[in-house]
């Protein structure tokens, strides 16, 4: 099966996409194009889905570089790809040839580019990322490199949507806390529980930071198991690990 990766006219003409799982050449609950180094996966699969990602967007597999994510605001500048292990949740280059990646199994995963400029970003943005201000601080690293946030598109990825992602009182607060406005982005569920727009509230971050464009693709990853791995669906069919979606992009 060939690799199947969704793409956004709003960072066209650079070669991008938002791989799912399908075409990899993982088994078992990692079925498909698991591009995790840190999950428990075969570490020779791993690095096949790897290198055929690289390849899908004209690259050689030393070139696609990925980090160490840890729910941060952290950014990397680079101009040539970097060591494994790298803590951080976002990168930035105007450096061609350099493909920038970014995992997730209901994060979001976004790409960034100022094609004028000739800059790029890719961040990893779960609420935790997104809350502590990844996006903001992505635009930024961009800034220095001679983007403008005007000029700049942002592409939200598959991730979990709303009607999948049930919270508590207590992720519910930690966000009004930080914004009464951010009540906008929960609704009621059942049991006295919440559901929290994720993506929305991605979207909501871009645009307040200026971003001139800014979009999600509208693919939910807990309710397609047959496109993209959800941490979420693994914790509740009780599977001991999951599968990592990658997204890229290159100048």
């Amino acid at each position: 099966m060939t690799l199947e990766a969704i793409t956004a006219n709003a960072l066209s003409p650079l070669r991008h996409g938002f791989f799912t799982r399908r075409g990899g050449a993982s088994s078992g609950i990692f079925s498909g194009l698991n591009c995790g180094a840190g999950s428990s996966d075969q570490a020779e699969a791993v690095a096949i889905n790897r290198a055929r990602v690289a390849r899908f967007l004209g690259a050689d597999a030393g070139d696609l570089v990925t980090l160490h994510q840890v729910h941060s605001a952290d950014v990397v500048t680079l101009d040539a790809p970097i060591p494994p292990g790298r803590r951080a949740d976002a990168m930035v280059t105007r450096t061609p040839g350099v493909l920038l990646g970014t995992l997730s199994a209901d994060c979001q995963p976004v790409l960034f580019a100022d094609r004028a400029a000739g800059v790029i970003g890719a961040a990893h943005a779960g609420w935790r990322g997104a809350l502590g201000g990844v996006l903001e601080a992505t635009l930024a690293a961009m800034e220095s490199l001679g983007a403008t946030r005007q000029s700049t598109a942002a592409v939200i990825g598959p991730c979990i949507s709303q009607r999948a992602y049930e919270v508590g009182q207590e992720f519910l607060e930690t966000f009004v806390d930080a914004d009464p406005e951010h009540a906008r982005f929960f609704i009621n569920g059942t049991g006295g529980r919440y559901l929290f727009d994720l993506p929305g509230f991605g979207l909501f971050r871009l645009r307040r930071a200026g971003v001139g464009h800014a979009e999600w693709t509208g693919h939910c990853t807990y309710h397609d198991p047959d496109r993209f791995y959800s941490y979420r669906r693994s914790q509740h069919r009780g599977e001991a690990d999951y599968g990592r979606l990658v997204s890229a992009i290159r100048l």
